[in-house]
């Protein structure tokens, strides 16, 4: 899997931190203030979006009468908190990012989350400093349905993204990530348990945790 590797690219929620439940808590508070409950459907609707296209869906979804910019300030507000404090990696992550590390190996972060809590999340963690790039989708055009920000990511890190490795928790991401023509990782996660079948199709390999790709370096 790691042969001729030269990078490896990382989703963040759900996928090296373990912060689902954050926006699981959050989406309830917020929507729960306004009057109205989760539908059963959102996870998977907007799991694949980025920060503001998730805004634009709240505010159509929900009839939302705030703008999409005070929609991202309040969930920032609301979640970083949590990010710089309580978030944690996922069990084995430090250990593999620092063997990536001693292997110059590139890292970079391609996120659909904003840059405030990627940074918040990566500092509280002792890991920012490990990582050679961060990439949101709000840089680029299009969602992780597609492979912009992981051709991003990959241009950033100045490689070809075939000398790189996708980490991903949710099914769209997968495939997004294989159109760009990297190899990639499905990662478990609570939150996606029910896409596994598909993601573990899709995917080139699947864990359940980092420590199995030790074995592997």
């Amino acid at each position: 899997m790691f042969n001729n590797i030269k990078g490896a690219i990382f989703d963040m929620d759900g996928t090296i931190i373990d912060s689902m439940w954050v926006w699981s808590r959050i989406d309830r508070d917020y929507l729960k203030k306004r009057g109205t409950e989760v539908p059963e459907d959102l996870y998977d609707n907007i799991g694949h979006l980025s920060f503001n296209e998730t805004a634009e869906y709240f505010k159509d979804r929900f009839n939302i009468s705030d703008s999409v910019e005070n929609i991202q300030e309040e969930w920032n507000r609301m979640a970083f908190d949590e990010y710089s404090k309580n978030v944690k990696l996922k069990p084995g992550v430090k250990k593999f990012l620092n063997i990536l590390k001693a292997k110059n190996i590139k890292i970079s972060v391609a996120s659909s989350n904003s840059l405030t809590l990627i940074e918040a999340a990566l500092k509280s963690n002792d890991v920012y400093n490990l990582f050679d790039s961060i990439t949101t989708t709000d840089e680029v055009k299009r969602n992780k349905n597609f492979p912009d920000v992981y051709l991003l990511a990959a241009k950033k890190l100045g490689l070809a993204p075939y000398e790189c490795v996708v980490f991903e928790d949710i099914l769209p991401a997968i495939i997004g990530a294989k159109a760009s023509g990297a190899k990639v990782i499905g990662v478990h996660d609570f939150y996606s348990k029910n896409q596994m079948k598909d993601i573990i199709e899709k995917a080139d390999s699947y864990i359940f945790e980092y420590n199995e790709l030790l074995e592997m370096m």
